[in-house]
């Protein structure tokens, strides 16, 4: 949805109505509780679920401890809130996040699983954001097109025979697509 254009209604389809909403929007929408944390996340993961096959554009999934981390931001709303808190989204594979694969999309750290954020992350989490986990990446976000030897071929919501392009096309495509 552009900037400065009207809210719109929650309705029925609430939560997976955000998905396709601005940071902005799906921010001012927990502040003013018309969706928790915990059910903008389940959205993501649904649609990620339904589209995420075709796509190719999730690298590794933490469904448990995204939820975790989202009733955690529930829970605390009245504190500690940081500008994202309770934002459900994902990071790049080339970042490090702690308990999920980071591979940068090199065959050799294909079991690699980082003990500790780097630092882009450590602030998004600080910041209060629900990490669902990594997006797709060329491999060592080396490359003009979305493809590694370890997660395979990103594919452009708008047309499967392509690839978004570029060391954010896993996140690009996520974007498009609502994940």
């Amino acid at each position: 949805m552009a900037k400065g254009s009207k809210s719109r209604s929650r309705g029925e389809s609430g939560a997976s109505d955000l998905t396709l909403a601005s940071a902005e929007e799906q921010l001012a929408a927990l502040g003013r509780r018309e969706v928790s944390s915990e059910e903008l996340t389940q959205a993501y993961l649904d649609r990620i679920h339904r589209f995420d096959g075709a796509l190719n554009a999730i690298a590794s999934l933490d469904e448990e401890g995204a939820r975790a981390a989202a009733r955690r931001c529930d829970e605390a709303r009245e504190s500690n809130r940081g500008a994202l808190h309770g934002l459900p989204m994902t990071v790049k594979d080339g970042w490090e996040v702690a308990g999920i694969r980071s591979t940068a999309g090199i065959p050799a750290l294909k079991d690699y699983v980082p003990a500790h954020d780097s630092q882009v992350v450590s602030r998004i989490r600080s910041a209060g954001a629900v990490i669902l986990g990594k997006t797709n990446i060329p491999t060592a976000n080396a490359d003009f097109q979305t493809s590694n030897p370890v997660f395979g071929r990103t594919n452009n919501p708008w047309d499967l025979s392509r690839t978004p392009g570029g060391s954010c096309g896993g996140g690009a495509a996520a974007v498009a697509s609502g994940m």
